[in-house]
């Protein structure tokens, strides 16, 4: 059976959440079948059926598996569109049932030899569009010839040269159209025109008048194989061109491209980029043909502010150089990309693509044909002084614009200067982010860093002192540490034979290590570790006194006796680097004591038994096979202990310890059933005599002033899924990694549990949620935990739904206010919010019938706690509530006879859609 609008509807949106398995329920010949019944069905409406057909013109390689299926399916659809009256109110559902057949036909390969189908439509195609300037139909009937010439672009491009039978007739068509639609009709003449020269270019016996007998044909279609994908793509671009004999004849060829050159300024500018990238096929596949063609429009196109436009005239000079452009033209056009750069009118992604093609600048005789950013020729350095960058520029722009002057200054014969001029700009970035520390700034300074020491490594003074800044940056700044590490790996990749890299970490090496112990609290020498664990990587740099300064923190303080695991593997990371990449003999004795000090004194267990393995290593093994353990990718061999911690964290990365995935979840999260909690509000400190003074107004300017928690506490119980096998009844160092997936929520931190046992009780835990915005969301949590054979596990649990309702909370005002104060403090916000005018405060109104559960007993249910005001006769409450982090909703219910309203003001219009999923939820409750 066909079924209802409502289940149909349903059907559609189920489908399009996830068609995998929506499909699983039933097969694709079944559901493909169920679609064109309902097609075909007049009791369903027409929205229903385009939403239908949206299925199969997104989805046609999904649902159109085998050739029955899709004949049928475009013969079933095809009889829908002829048998559908050509009025005006069904020319909306005949542009979705012809797309329909179009990409059936398209999109599978089952129907192309269909010769009848393959025919009908086509006939249906061009007969549509034979209808200019709406002659016939009238123009209520434009989208239908629209999408009609869109349908036979479709064909063109995916059967190249298909309708190159039938150029004459659609240059008739374009030349006498002239509504709107004339652009439609000139993109697809020219589409066909290009792909036909194409075609008649790869020909291997061609006579001088087969361009003329190519624009005269007016023959039927025949259909052949579709291109492969690669032949496709080299037809959309202009390498690999065949250019046609010299002595072919195109007296009419050129008066038909003159022609839609002169009529081009009626089109869109991304339309007129189109045209243009065809006609320079055609002009460069056809050797007689000049490209002088196109130096009428040039002075058009040279004032565009349109990118397509100024992309397709960069587009021209690259396929004919100075054949087009002479050396003014070039002169002015650079001249004009500088201008643009720095327009302030344009926005910044515009202006950085007038940069991009400044740095790609198709010369008329380039220097080098390498496709790397060069500078032109006639780039002078007074227009790169213009395009100087500046600490008001956005990020993006002074990396550009830095990057550009870079290059200038290596061509420059006035390099010094320039180079004294990027330096300073330098350490102005420098000292913002000395001052200011920001996350923009600070990424800014180090790509600005990766751009200058890429472009003058060979300057050594200038490196040097740029060394200096960044040690006194890093001294200042520890936290900069990873900034500091991707910089030098990065300049390592970049230039391999570079030495600043090195000297950059022997630098660093050298401050942290002279650091005097009071500089050197946990928080700070957590980021040491991390630079000198970077720094031991270099063979060149001698670690003797990174060994001795290890061994004096490890003694010195109370690190070891803390046993902070975090800091514990820090410190073996650094021993790790240096066992993998040093020398060990000239600090044997200082790394051996350095390792044994730690396996015996550090206060854990994890920490003590890679120290201890490492000593082992370092004792026994020699340097070759020393390195060859512990280098990354090799230690998945070796079995931790059931209590080891190392896969849990992500400074892991050191010790290799493999982590097991499952497929199946092992834990899950159950919610506690109870009303989410938060703190006091700033009415709490209100009395009565002050409600009776001018209580809405107390209360909104406490609102205002103070804000409300907004921190909603959840309960979870932690415990283990259905059917778990035996191996996970016991598992260690449980890690939960929570995911709220949502940017209306602040970040959830995540959970430790030492263990858990299916004998014993569940874990009780609680999730403090902070929303933005108070809209439902999922949790999803990752577990990693140990187990009781030692191997480290990771599993996903099964989502958590935090429904609206949970979101509620009562109003925080004093517990002594009587109902009666919470009505009138009702009744006030409601006015106050109706009248404001606010573009977020809202009224609307929801209507259900109440035959099979009274209004009474649904409010008993969902809002009880939250009723300020009920009446009899009429029955009807009123509900204040309160989301977080400061919403208000307020409900107004009232009984009519067998029907029941309810009115709904909130401060916070985005909320109505899921009040309203919320009430037809509790509503439709049996």
């Amino acid at each position: 059976m066909a079924g209802s609008n409502s289940e149909w509807s349903q059907k559609v949106a189920a489908f399009y959440a996830s068609p995998s398995h929506f499909l699983a329920s039933t097969t694709t010949e079944n559901f493909v079948y169920d679609l064109l019944r309902v097609l075909a069905d007049e009791k369903i409406s027409e929205n229903v059926k385009i939403q239908i057909l949206g299925i199969i013109q997104e989805f046609p390689g999904l649902l159109f598996t085998n050739s029955l299926v899709a004949e049928q399916a475009a013969e079933s659809i095809f009889s829908i569109y002829s048998q559908l009256p050509l009025v005006p109110k069904s020319v909306n559902l005949k542009c979705h049932l012809l797309l329909s057949v179009t990409t059936i036909v398209i999109a599978t390969d089952h129907l192309t030899s269909n010769a009848k189908i393959l025919n009908n439509l086509m006939s249906q195609l061009l007969d549509t569009v034979c209808d200019t300037n709406d002659r016939k139909y009238g123009g209520h009937f434009r989208p239908l010839r629209a999408l009609a010439c869109d349908c036979l672009r479709e064909f063109e491009t995916c059967h190249p040269g298909l309708l190159s039978r039938k150029l004459e007739l659609l240059h008739s068509l374009q030349q006498k159209e002239v509504s709107p639609l004339h652009q439609a009709y000139t993109l697809l003449y020219i589409q066909v025109l290009k792909n036909a020269v194409r075609t008649l270019s790869r020909s291997r016996n061609v006579s001088d008048g087969a361009i003329r007998e190519l624009l005269t044909r007016n023959e039927e279609i025949k259909w052949k194989v579709m291109e492969k994908p690669q032949d496709l793509l080299a037809i959309a671009t202009t390498t690999n061109l065949t250019p046609l004999p010299s002595t072919i004849e195109t007296k009419e060829l050129k008066s038909s491209v003159t022609l839609l050159l002169e009529e081009s300024f009626l089109l869109t500018p991304v339309s007129q980029a189109a045209v243009f990238h065809e006609l320079i096929q055609v002009v460069l596949m056809v050797r007689s043909l000049s490209p002088a063609i196109f130096r009428s429009q040039l002075l058009r196109l040279f004032g565009t502010m349109d990118i397509s436009l100024m992309h397709s005239m960069l587009h021209m000079k690259a396929s004919f150089t100075d054949s087009l452009f002479s050396a003014e033209d070039e002169n002015f056009l650079l001249k004009r990309l500088v201008c643009m750069a720095q327009h302030p009118l344009l926005s910044n992604p515009v202006k950085l693509f007038y940069m991009d093609c400044l740095l790609h600048f198709p010369e008329n005789r380039p220097i080098n044909s390498n496709l790397e950013e060069n500078l032109p020729v006639l780039f002078t350095p007074k227009m790169a002084a213009c395009l100087f960058p500046t600490l008001f520029n956005d990020s993006s722009t002074m990396m550009s614009r830095l990057n550009l002057v870079s290059l200038m200054c290596l061509d420059s014969a006035e390099e010094e200067r320039g180079l004294a001029e990027i330096f300073d700009y330098l350490v102005s970035l420098y000292k913002l982010v000395d001052a200011n520390g920001s996350r923009g700034h600070t990424v800014t300074f180090f790509q600005a860093v990766y751009i200058f020491v890429s472009c003058f490594h060979a300057s050594e003074m200038y490196m040097s002192e740029l060394t200096q800044y960044m040690v006194k940056l890093y001294q200042r700044h520890c936290t900069l540490a990873p900034h500091m590490i991707n910089l030098i790996d990065s300049i390592q990749h970049l230039l391999e034979d570079s030495k600043w890299p090195v000297s950059l970490g022997e630098a660093l090496r050298k401050l942290i290590v002279e650091l005097p112990p009071k500089q050197l609290s946990p928080h700070k020498l957590i980021w040491h570790l991390k630079v000198l664990a970077r720094v031991a990587k270099e063979p060149t740099i001698l670690q003797k006194t990174t060994v001795q300064f290890l061994l004096n923190v490890v003694q010195a303080s109370d690190l070891c006796r803390q046993g902070e695991w975090r800091m514990g593997n820090s410190v073996l990371s650094v021993c790790k680097s240096i066992l993998h990449h040093q020398n060990v003999e000239p600090i044997f004795s200082d790394l051996a004591d350095l390792l044994q000090h730690v396996h015996a004194q550090f206060q854990d267990i994890d920490i003590q038994d890679h120290a201890h393995f490492y000593y082992a290593l370092l004792t026994c093994l020699s340097h070759e096979k020393l390195a060859g353990i512990v280098a990354p990718g090799t230690g998945n061999c070796i079995r931790a202990k059931a209590r080891s911690l190392s896969s849990l964290m992500s400074e892991s990365a050191g010790h290799s310890i493999s982590v097991l995935p499952i497929k199946h979840p092992v834990l899950k999260l159950i919610p506690v059933p109870e009303e989410g909690s938060s703190n006091r509000g700033p009415a709490g400190d209100m009395t009565v005599k002050d409600f009776e003074e001018d209580s809405l107004q107390k209360y909104l300017n406490q609102f205002q002033n103070v804000g409300f928690a907004s921190t909603i506490v959840m309960k979870f119980h932690l415990t283990f899924a259905e059917k778990v096998d035996p191996e996970y009844h016991k598992i260690y160092t449980v890690h939960l990694c929570f995911d709220l997936r949502s940017t209306h929520y602040e970040p959830l931190s995540d959970l430790h549990v030492p263990c858990l046992f299916l004998s014993r009780t569940p874990h009780v835990f609680s999730l403090a949620f902070k929303p933005h915005l108070p809209f439902p969301v999922m949790l999803h949590t990752r577990a990693v935990f140990t187990k009781e054979d030692g191997s480290t596990c990771c599993s996903q649990l099964e989502p958590v739904d935090i429904g609206f309702a949970r979101l509620f909370l009562a109003l925080p005002v004093p517990t002594n206010w009587p109902l009666e104060m919470k009505a009138r403090l009702f009744n006030q916000f409601w006015e106050s919010l109706l009248q404001t005018g606010s573009s977020q405060s809202v009224l609307s109104r929801f209507c259900f019938t109440t035959v099979q559960r009274p209004l009474s007993e649904l409010v008993n249910l969902h809002f009880q706690k939250y009723v300020v005001s009920q009446q009899s006769d009429p029955e009807s409450y009123k509900a204040f509530l309160f989301l977080p982090p400061r919403v208000h909703l307020l409900l107004s219910l009232e009984q009519a006879q067998d029907m029941a309203k309810v009115d709904i003001v909130t401060d916070n219009w985005q909320l109505l859609p899921f009040i309203n999923s919320y009430l037809i939820d509790i509503t439709s409750e049996k």
